[in-house]
């Protein structure tokens, strides 16, 4: 595995981990269809979650959170109704949400993580 892709799943352990401990029920890692892949689902209640996990080692590029677009959201809204359908699951509401991972100098991460982007 190279270093990017091995990044890349240190990030979503951490979200997983952080989401826990925010209350959250992980429901799903990685779910792929033909459509693309949700990183993360989980349950907040009543609430279905569906989370983009981005995971940086520096902002030359832009921050974490700045990686997602709008259509990107969008996108992640419709894997969650596609998920919903395959599982047969109901839920009273689908937020989308994001967390960026950035690794800091020191090798340290710090965790941003923002609710209902779409």
């Amino acid at each position: 595995m190279n270093a990017k892709d091995a990044l890349g799943r240190q990030g979503e352990q951490l979200a997983a981990d952080f989401l826990r401990r925010a209350g959250l029920v992980i429901l799903d890692r990685n779910w792929r269809c033909p459509q693309g892949e949700v990183d993360i689902v989980a349950a907040d209640g009543g609430t279905l979650v569906v989370c983009e996990v981005k995971t940086r080692s520096g902002v030359r590029f832009g921050t974490p959170l700045e990686a997602v677009t709008r259509q990107k959201a969008w996108r992640q809204r419709r894997l969650a109704v596609l998920w919903l359908r395959q599982r047969g699951a109901l839920y009273d509401e689908i937020r989308i949400d994001v967390i960026g991972v950035l690794r800091t100098a020191d090798g340290s991460f710090r965790i941003q993580h923002v609710q209902g982007v779409g």
